[in-house]
């Protein structure tokens, strides 16, 4: 266990930059807050939307990575001029082998602009507070340890042994949706967003820099009928942070009040020779029940870093009922 302990300092040290990477949930193209809070409050009309995604990534391996998301928004209307969403949303990351966590919570606001021809713009802000932890308390670096007794000293000469700290951060984000009000039962909206605007510093070790990299989205849906009761819906997503991106590719059908989808997650950077431009292929089948829709998805891995039995998340979302409409409509999205 002590040897453990070594590796994992080691690899922590070694690909600090791995924690520079921004969780990402297969089933973002369709619970978009968790890109962009231009979403909150998208749905209108005094609505309250509110969520619960949890993600568990390779568990065959050692390396197993389980995330939760969880969010709550609602819309304010004011007459046909005026409206906006306020919103608040918490992140939980923990990776099994090194103990890593990693924790944020935030707040929003977007305010909805009615354009023209029924189109609207939704400019949005985020601020929050993130807090990263290694557990270098649980950690023996080798100095203590001496090999011909086994007896493990519990000080260290190691500067990291004093010089190392759990991570508190203040964060800024931003985000804008433009949308088409539903026309002919067909919908589109697309939307930009960049966390991390204020590139806070993340780094374990006391009195060195390692900004965290902004995370870029840009991503669009356009929903349409089939066969007169039945939708589909075709979404993307491109994400990019630091040099490594992403571009999901899908679609969504709803039958009555199933939904079955499939998304291809790419890597168009290939930023090694070992790359794969296609990563996983990820289905999703949902049901909604009232004002509740439940979601389960898999990730079946395309690549050569095996076994790793997939990611599986869950979600479930809630939509209240439509407060200011002569009609209940369904939900947009």
């Amino acid at each position: 266990m002590r040897i453990q302990h070594i590796i994992t300092l080691v690899l922590v040290l070694g690909s600090v930059k791995v924690y520079a990477q921004d969780p990402i949930f297969t089933q973002s193209n369709y619970i978009q807050e968790t890109l962009n809070p231009g979403f909150s409050g998208f749905e209108d009309s005094d609505r309250i939307a509110a969520g619960l995604l949890t993600r568990t990534q390779w568990p065959n391996l050692d390396l197993r990575i389980d995330t939760q998301y969880a969010y709550l928004n609602k819309s304010f209307d004011y007459g046909p001029s005026l409206g906006f969403g306020l919103g608040i949303n918490f992140l939980r990351q923990h990776e099994t082998f090194n103990k890593y966590n990693y924790y944020q919570i935030n707040v929003n606001y977007m305010h909805r602009v009615n354009l023209n021809d029924g189109w609207f713009f939704r400019p949005a802000i985020e601020v929050g507070l993130g807090f990263k932890d290694i557990g270098f308390s649980n950690l023996t670096l080798a100095d203590q340890i001496n090999i011909n007794t086994g007896v493990v000293n519990p000080n260290s000469v190691d500067p990291l042994s004093n010089n190392a700290d759990n991570v508190f951060f203040g964060d800024i984000s931003a985000g804008i949706v433009v949308e088409r009000e539903e026309l002919n039962n067909v919908t589109y909206w697309f939307g930009v967003s960049a966390k991390h605007l204020n590139r806070p510093n993340i780094s374990f070790v006391d009195g060195e820099k390692l900004p965290l990299d902004i995370f870029y989205s840009v991503h669009g849906n356009f929903r349409f009928p089939f066969l007169n009761d039945y939708k589909i819906m075709m979404t993307a997503n491109y994400m990019q942070q630091g040099e490594y991106n992403r571009l999901d590719i899908g679609s969504l059908f709803t039958v009555n009040q199933f939904l079955v989808g499939v998304t291809a997650a790419t890597n168009p950077a290939k930023n090694d020779d070992s790359s794969h431009l296609l990563t996983s292929i990820n289905a999703f089948v949902g049901l909604e029940y009232e004002a509740f829709r439940f979601g389960l998805s898999y990730d079946a891995n395309t690549t050569n870093i095996g076994r790793t039995n997939g990611v599986y998340e869950f979600s479930l979302t809630y939509l209240s009922r439509c407060r200011n409409c002569k009609v209940d409509r369904r939900r947009k999205r």
